[in-house]
């Protein structure tokens, strides 16, 4: 899924989207037909099957990123897109690099019942 020029850049753009807070997974960045021809590829070798899931393009003016997110039950969905842009953008940033756009989608919010929910403390 990664259109790359700059080595290394979407394995740095996934662990940035990874660690921000309320996320908890990463899912292949693109429309549905996208993915069926990335998985193909993938499965027949053409492409490395554990490649990063994040997509990073270079284009004329920048850089853009897409993303599509898993997020815990218990996360505020805009908190989380703000905090991911904000990791993302610092990340390019830090590089030199122009933000042309960063696109973010909750593609899953996790059940409750699977979701880290904080450890509770008992009140004595």
């Amino acid at each position: 899924m990664t259109t790359m020029v700059y080595d290394g850049l979407a394995e740095r753009v996934q662990a940035a989207v990874l660690g921000a807070p309320g996320v908890r997974n990463v899912y292949r960045a693109g429309s549905l037909v996208s993915n069926l021809v990335g998985t193909g590829a993938a499965a027949l070798g053409v492409t490395a099957a554990n490649e990063p899931l994040v997509a990073v393009i270079a284009g004329e003016g920048g850089v853009r990123v897409e993303s599509s997110l898993g997020i815990e039950y218990t996360a505020n969905a805009i908190e989380t897109l703000r905090a991911v842009r904000a990791a993302v953008a610092d990340l390019l940033a830090a590089d030199g690099l122009a933000v042309t756009a960063i696109m973010l989608t909750v593609a899953y919010v996790h059940p409750r019942e699977s979701s880290r929910l904080p450890e509770t403390v008992a009140l004595v």
